[in-house]
């Protein structure tokens, strides 16, 4: 066993100072999870308010009805911020710690959030926009990875899932605000559902300078005495920083650091794919993967422009596209709780593929029907079918792709990539969904139903893509994923590796766990 862990967990012994409020255990990781979630719903409030402002007459008027590419514009914009800040968190994230750059980025977004609301301009509310993103993208990079980093391997994915089923509370509740204020007259219908977000904001500032920072970032670090006391807070039950358990923890923790420095590659090797037996690019190309496979599966042709979909293309009123909307992200809310009970259960490559087959099927009968919206005696019922489809999509995507995106990066990628590996699985959220949101109303008024096969066939391709190549990451410790690239260095296919696909933690894993505990305890005698 190390010294410097021994000595760091004695001297943490003659600490009397109680942190974090005196929290420990369960309380502990609840309020770090409220922080983690209430930043993944104010993802998901300002990802959904524009698509109710987008058709507010009031914010029309305001900034001079500008036309369908502007308009992708004005929406779009957002991403490419988001895109920026992902990036930006991919520089100095591991520096600062995951916790300093969450709360960089809260206060960013919140100075976007004031500059939004006081807009009254077209350029005025782009660079605004462009700020708020950049704070976003620099949350949505890192909360996820603090997240799981905090977490049991037994709670980490639903924790993860939960935070994307408050993203999607978000969607809901501005959805419904932007509802409610369309009845009012005046810009009060649009600058407040806008200036609502800096209550998350408050929020935020409010619970996350008093959590405890990433213990797996404290370790890689060389804070070995407070990385013991964060593991020994977050398992609770009395637990002290010389216990067995979290001693032996954090020597796993160290030993994958260790072996990942020795082989550790400059970002020149990288880039050129000399990363020796770690499985790196593959392993960052997969985390990266599952954020293109989210944005190609068509969830932001709906999330952004629903109201405008449902009036465009199935040509419904206006304030009937609203209420649809708001009705659909309520639904979406509550089947996606759904996806708590299955992410361990059914891990996380059987959902995904699920998820991809009943997408695809979704968006081939929206096509089928839209191209029917036209006849003058079943227009209307084509219509009506349309829409319900449309619902379905988003209850199948709320289960089965909602969360594991953000999950797996932070899973999938090595503790010294990790925080590299969730920025750039971000950033190429962000960067497709830019591409999808300006794509999108062009697309509708130019190719009309065609313009959903596309995001059809993206769909029929994803299924067989996860199943040959993605491995299970359900299940596992996070430094088991190390091992199985390294026992495996030259392993691209995966659907014949049993370990690598099987939703249960391999038992020779768990053995080596008893094994190491058992050589730990005869150290200490």
């Amino acid at each position: 066993m190390d010294n410097e862990l021994i000595g760091a967990g004695n001297d943490s012994i003659e600490s009397k100072r109680r942190p974090y409020l005196g929290m420990t255990g369960t309380r502990l990781n609840i309020w770090v999870t409220v922080a983690c979630t209430t930043a993944m719903t104010l993802f998901g409030y300002d990802q959904g308010v524009y698509g109710g402002i987008i058709v507010t007459p009031n914010f029309l008027d305001t900034m001079g009805n500008p036309n369908p590419a502007l308009q992708g514009t004005i929406v779009s914009l957002y991403d490419i911020g988001c895109f920026l800040g992902a990036m930006s968190a991919l520089l100095f994230g591991d520096k600062t710690g995951r916790k300093k750059a969450f709360l960089i980025g809260v206060i960013v977004m919140s100075v976007g959030s004031i500059l939004q609301t006081c807009a009254y301009s077209v350029p005025q509310l782009i660079v605004a926009r462009l700020i708020t993103g950049l704070g976003n993208g620099v949350n949505t990079a890192v909360a996820p990875v603090w997240q799981s980093e905090t977490s049991k391997a037994s709670l980490r994915g639903r924790l993860v899932v939960l935070s994307m089923i408050m993203n999607i509370a978000g969607f809901s509740l501005s959805n419904w605000m932007t509802y409610g204020f369309s009845f009012l007259d005046g810009s009060i219908t649009w600058r407040f559902p806008i200036a609502f977000q800096l209550v998350f904001s408050f929020i935020l500032l409010s619970t996350a300078p008093w959590l405890p920072e990433s213990p797996r970032w404290l370790l890689a670090h060389d804070h070995y005495r407070e990385g013991l006391q964060v593991l020994a807070a977050l398992e609770g039950n009395g637990a002290t920083a010389t216990d067995e358990v979290i001693v032996d923890h954090a020597e796993e923790i160290l030993a994958a650091v260790r072996a990942e420095r020795e082989k550790i590659p400059s970002w020149s090797n990288i880039l050129h794919g000399r990363t020796g037996d770690t499985g790196m690019i593959q392993r960052l190309c997969l985390g990266v993967g599952t954020q293109w496979m989210q944005q190609l599966a068509g969830i932001n042709v709906t999330s952004y422009y629903l109201p405008l979909v449902l009036q465009n293309s199935v040509g419904l009123s206006n304030n009937l596209s609203r209420l649809l909307a708001a009705c659909n992200s309520v639904s979406y809310l509550i089947f996606s709780f759904a996806g708590l009970v299955l992410i361990e259960r059914a891990g996380r490559r059987k959902m995904m593929m699920w998820g991809a087959a009943g997408q695809f099927i979704c968006y081939a009968f929206v096509a089928a029907l839209l191209s029917q919206t036209d006849d003058p005696v079943h227009g209307k019922s084509f219509g009506a079918g349309a829409t319900t489809l449309f619902f379905l999509y988003y209850v199948i995507f709320g289960i089965c792709w909602q969360g594991i995106p953000w999950l797996y990066p932070t899973e999938i990628n090595s503790l010294s990539m990790r925080n590299k590996g969730a920025a750039l699985g971000t950033a190429s959220n962000w960067i497709s969904n830019y591409m999808v949101v300006q794509i999108t109303p062009i697309g509708i008024a130019n190719l009309g139903w065609k313009f959903y096969l596309i995001w059809m066939s993206f769909n029929a391709i994803f299924v067989p893509l996860i199943w040959l190549v993605y491995p299970e990451t359900a299940n596992r410790h996070l430094e088991d994923i190390d091992k199985l690239y390294r026992d495996n260095s030259s392993m691209i296919f995966v659907y014949k590796n049993k370990e690598a696909t099987q939703v249960e933690r391999p038992q020779r894993l768990i053995d080596a766990d008893r094994e190491r505990l058992e050589v730990t305890r005869k150290l200490k005698l």
